[in-house]
């Protein structure tokens, strides 16, 4: 069946509901270090050089590894049923919320498998999340020590603290989380004029020409006609999207996209339909049945259809396949939303994203949506596209109607480190930290290869997730790096498949080399301590997942 030509326009209107010695030693603790080797910083907009993709990887494991995860879920699964016997006799005292005795004959609020998990396995390895920090979370950082006399249930602090920690886990990609006095100044300034709390929203009496300055600087940033701020990166997908899509339209969602945009998608009422992670032929074909198929029962054409994808996924490290998206996209006059939450400052000669790495002009993107709390050490988001898009947004997005503004020193914080990058303040420091991050990415991707190890995504993202998959090993590889004085995020199962659990490095442009070598050396020696070096360089048993290029496209 035919669509009418409203919905032939590509990149129109999305018009229906539907980031010497004493000195250097300073600089670790103030979020940023010295580099004498500098570069002017390149054009703001417009078109730039394209750049090879560079291949993601997703190399596979043995298959007695498998085997020996499966085996250790098992026992402890096991192990828990039989610790659930034992409370339920009396015999061991169970620390979680339980129903009352007067509710027995009510429908149990307690005893599904969620709980039951929480309870028997995410408690013995509990100790590895919700570290207390007491200091700045920058390149290193100080965590205040706590025990446990209870196998994790509570916690209690000693008194002591640990201090200069090696931070392998935050989205810092760029250092802008610091206090250097001489950086933050404007922030201070702008903290004595407007305060802290703005105490309404952009409708009512929240709009201050600082909120203004922002959109329209991230507007030029991008090379978009114009942009909107919003208060937090995670309502800007789960509130926005609602806005964008609703009944009668189809959104086409990469299966491992952000819960946040899983959310807008599912609130937003419109069908939702996976397609295979970066693989074009899955996608293509989800489009073709679409446009042919239309609507189920009705077989009316769809109102909109959207693709949803991120720039870089944060837990696979692997960038998205933009420019194959795009033709298809074209092709089947779809829209285009994509999530540059963590691409945006942290890819491209410049840091603008995916849309300059791959030398696209981000026009060709109808919706552009990207986070303030990774690459530019603030809070936020924003959504970017043509200004008819974005006066839309304005007056019908419940993030935008019925939020509080952001905090005039956030939004400052915001404008610094995007001058920086732009160069507009007059140096070259923000082009110093996107060269710096490029290279510590490259350096820090390279040894772990080398060594041995099995880590996903691609040779440019700074996520690089680093397989475990044993159970057993998550917990016992996060407390021996911390014994070394090294902070890591650790993750398994139910955020990750079931025999992938991972630990998951954030590369720093406030990473020294240094720095680096000594997480490297740390994890040479507990790579062999633990035996997680899997890696025997073959190439994935997923190739229909990753490896697709003969998808059909219009010359």
């Amino acid at each position: 069946m035919k669509r009418t030509d409203e919905h032939y326009q590509c990149n129109g209107t999305l018009k229906s509901r539907c980031d010497q010695k004493q000195q250097e030693k300073n600089s670790l603790k103030n979020g940023y270090h010295i580099n004498e080797k500098v570069q002017k910083n390149g054009k703001g907009n417009g078109f730039y050089q394209p750049r090879v993709r560079g291949e993601d990887s997703f190399e596979e494991a043995p298959m007695y590894v498998a085997v020996l995860t499966y085996m250790g879920y098992g026992i402890v699964i096991l192990f828990g049923y039989f610790r659930d016997l034992l409370r339920a006799l009396g015999l061991e005292k169970c620390h979680q919320a339980q129903e009352r005795e007067e509710q027995k004959d009510f429908v149990p609020l307690y005893q599904d498998f969620e709980n039951f998990y929480t309870r028997n396995l995410y408690m013995r390895v509990r100790d590895n999340w919700n570290r207390p920090i007491c200091s700045l979370p920058g390149p290193v950082f100080d965590l205040m020590e706590r025990v446990t006399d209870d196998y994790n249930w509570t916690f209690r602090l000693t008194g002591r603290t640990i201090e200069n920690v090696i931070n392998m886990g935050s989205y810092n990609y760029l250092g802008f989380a610091e206090n250097n006095v001489d950086f933050l100044k404007t922030v201070a300034e702008k903290t004595r004029q407007y305060g802290v709390g703005v105490c309404s929203t952009r409708q009512e009496l929240g709009n201050f020409s600082i909120h203004e300055e922002l959109e329209r600087l991230v507007a030029e940033f991008l090379g978009m006609e114009s942009a909107m701020a919003f208060g937090m990166g995670f309502a800007t997908n789960s509130m926005n999207i609602p806005a964008l899509v609703g009944k009668g339209c189809l959104i086409l969602s990469d299966e491992l996209n952000h819960t946040s945009l899983i959310l807008g998608a599912r609130l937003s009422g419109a069908t939702i339909r996976v397609f295979k992670h970066n693989n074009m032929q899955s996608l293509e074909k989800q489009l073709k049945e679409a446009v042919c198929s239309g609507q189920p029962r009705t077989h009316r054409s769809w109102k909109k259809i959207l693709i949803m994808v991120e720039g870089i996924y944060s837990m696979e490290g692997s960038l998205v396949r933009l420019p194959e998206i795009l033709a298809l996209k074209k092709k089947y006059k779809a829209y285009l939303y994509l999530d540059e939450a963590h691409s945006i400052g942290a890819v491209g000669p410049t840091g603008r994203g995916v849309t300059e790495h791959f030398g696209v002009d981000p026009n060709e993107v109808d919706v552009l949506m990207g986070t303030f709390t990774k690459s530019f050490g603030a809070a936020g988001g924003y959504i970017a596209g043509k200004k008819e898009l974005v006066d839309y947004l304005r007056s019908h997005s419940h993030s935008a109607v019925y939020a509080t503004a952001m905090s005039p020193p956030v939004v400052e914080q915001i404008i610094r480190a995007i001058k920086c990058i732009m160069g507009v303040d007059g140096t070259t420091e923000g082009q110093r930290r996107v060269r710096q991050l490029a290279e510590n990415t490259r350096y820090f991707r390279s040894r772990l290869k080398e060594m041995g190890f099995i880590i996903y995504g691609n040779q440019d993202s700074p996520v690089v997730p680093l397989l475990l998959y044993l159970p057993g090993k998550v917990g016992a590889f996060s407390r021996a790096m911390l014994k070394r004085k090294i902070g890591v995020v650790v993750v398994g199962f139910p955020a990750t498949p079931i025999t992938e659990a991972r630990a998951r490095f954030c590369v720093s442009a406030g990473h020294t080399k240094d720095m680096l070598d000594k997480v490297l050396q740390s994890l040479d020696e507990l790579g062999d301590y633990i035996r997680v070096k899997f890696s025997r360089h073959r190439l994935s048993h997923r190739p229909e997942l990753y490896d697709e290029t003969d998808f059909e496209l219009d010359s």
